[in-house]
């Protein structure tokens, strides 16, 4: 087996932006992700696993073609069934500015809830506050 791969998105609202979407799950937030099907690209995976757990779909946001962040970590091998152990993962996500509002359908969390853009952030040190540091130093690059 491959590494396992996961991919997703950061949605966010407004230009500049006034808000991201984060979603519930039972002890943290988390972005809307998961991982990689044989045969589909890394983008196509992000908008399937955004489609299935937002009801966002991609004509409704526009991707940032320039933006895309990158990071790996261990995580416990028996959930890929290969024994014990830890085994790399590696997570790539997108940065989508919704076009339009969307009722958020939520199929695999507890919820959802759009945070106030207010950097820095301080919601979950291994995987969002890296993420947030890496847009806003992005954004101001690009700006």
């Amino acid at each position: 087996m491959k590494e396992p791969r996961a991919c997703g998105f950061l949605i966010v609202k407004g230009n500049p932006i006034s808000s991201f979407l984060l979603m519930k799950h039972a002890n943290r937030w988390d972005l809307p992700k998961g991982h990689v099907d044989p045969g589909e690209s890394d983008l196509e995976c992000a908008l399937r696993e955004l489609a299935e757990e937002t009801g966002i779909v991609a004509a409704d946001i526009e991707i940032d073609p320039y933006f895309c962040f990158e990071s790996r970590y261990m995580v416990s091998s028996k959930r890929y069934g290969l024994g014990k152990g830890e085994v790399e993962k590696s997570l790539r996500i997108f940065l989508g500015t919704l076009k339009r509002d969307v009722d958020i359908t939520i199929t695999e969390h507890l919820g959802h809830e759009w945070f106030s853009w207010q950097p820095p952030h301080k919601i979950q040190p291994k995987a969002i506050d890296p993420l947030m540091a890496h847009v806003e130093e992005f954004l101001q690059h690009v700006r």
